[in-house]
């Protein structure tokens, strides 16, 4: 990295030590600048439940750890087009990665592919720009194209034939950060969305385009939803997959059947219904070149996806550059630095978030 210039030979993170612990790591190599890719300084990250929970399953010594990020580039490799060195970009990657410990946004140095890296909006902040949660917005995406087999933008709803008019997709946990994206990206393809929270969040999900909001602590809950949808749900994301929300999104579903996506692994044992699919998504493969990890973790490559990830990425921009993607609400924690991105891991292992997205700022 010397022929770089002001970019050190080696940076702090936070990296992977024995059984998983994420610890803050002074003198770590910096990334590596490889054709098509770019070197960002960060400047703040985003924080999302897998961060803490990659470490814990798959414990690794030496891993870096983080996917969301927001900074200024700071060297491009070659064959690099659409940027320059000083733009301010932001995206997620991969993190704790099995097969590349340069991989991971908790440093004061990111990597990321080009096609990958999304421009900053104008006047808009370093923190700001991760409202719109990268990784939450793969991931609902993923959950849209590959295991719902329905639109993720407005760009391809032409393609899609299995479409009713009316169509309402559940989406559990409307509050959360992949939630209200999720909501999101379905309103802007034309359906109509159910979704469960608290109380105090009925208000928040309908301001993001909720259509029917149940409070999932109701007992009635799934029969409710099942009125709502006249017994004609076809389509579930759960972002949580515990023994209650699978339970619950089973039984919310119409009686021809349909499909439960998971965004994390659930009980097979309760999804007995022949006429459900059920799968669970992970947001990492969506870059399509497959995931090192043991099922149901793990993905195969797959060209076709990759080539999606690539086209989703270019509308997502779009969509993020014009207005039409709602930012997130967000909650700065403070003081800025590396001990506070693991502290607020601790608030969401705890579940002590709601409604919000922590970001924190890792650079002047």
């Amino acid at each position: 990295m010397a022929h770089i210039p002001d970019v050190p030979a080696t940076y702090t993170a936070i990296i992977q030590h024995e059984g998983g612990e994420l610890r803050v790591t002074h003198d770590v190599p910096t990334p590596s600048l490889l054709p098509g890719w770019l070197l960002v300084k960060n400047v703040a990250v985003a924080l999302n439940p897998c961060d803490f929970k990659m470490a814990a399953r798959f414990p690794t010594p030496g891993l870096k750890d983080g996917v969301d990020f927001s900074g200024t580039v700071v060297a491009v490799g070659e064959g690099v087009k659409g940027f320059s060195v000083g733009d301010g970009v932001f995206g997620c990657v991969p993190s704790n990665k099995q097969d590349d410990a340069e991989s991971g946004s908790f440093g004061q140095y990111v990597k990321v592919e080009e096609i990958y890296a999304l421009h900053i909006p104008p006047n808009t902040s370093f923190e700001q720009a991760l409202a719109f949660a990268p990784a939450c917005v793969s991931t609902a995406a993923l959950a849209l194209h590959e295991s719902l087999k329905m639109p993720a933008t407005p760009d391809e709803v032409a393609e899609y034939q299995d479409r009713r008019a009316g169509d309402t997709v559940l989406v559990y946990g409307g509050s959360s950060s992949v939630g209200l994206l999720a909501i999101q990206l379905l309103k802007l393809c034309g359906y109509r969305v159910a979704t469960t929270c608290s109380p105090h969040n009925f208000n928040l999900v309908k301001k993001y385009g909720a259509d029917a909001v149940f409070d999932y602590r109701s007992p009635t809950c799934a029969a409710d939803i099942k009125a709502y949808t006249r017994n004609r749900l076809r389509r579930v994301i759960d972002p949580f997959a515990e023994v209650a929300t699978t339970s619950l999104c089973y039984e919310a579903i119409g009686r021809a059947g349909g499909t439960y996506c998971a965004l994390e692994q659930y009980e097979e044992s309760i999804c007995t219904r022949q006429t459900v699919h059920h799968q669970v998504v992970m947001g990492p493969a969506i870059l399509g070149r497959g995931v090192l990890l043991p099922e149901p973790y793990g993905a195969p490559a797959d060209p076709e996806l990759h080539e999606w990830s690539k086209r989703f990425y270019r509308n997502l921009q779009e969509l993020i550059l014009d207005g039409r993607l709602k930012p997130l609400p967000i909650k700065v924690l403070e003081p800025a630095g590396f001990d506070t991105v693991l502290a607020g891991l601790e608030l969401l292992k705890g579940k002590q978030v709601s409604g919000t997205k922590l970001v924190v700022r890792v650079a002047n």
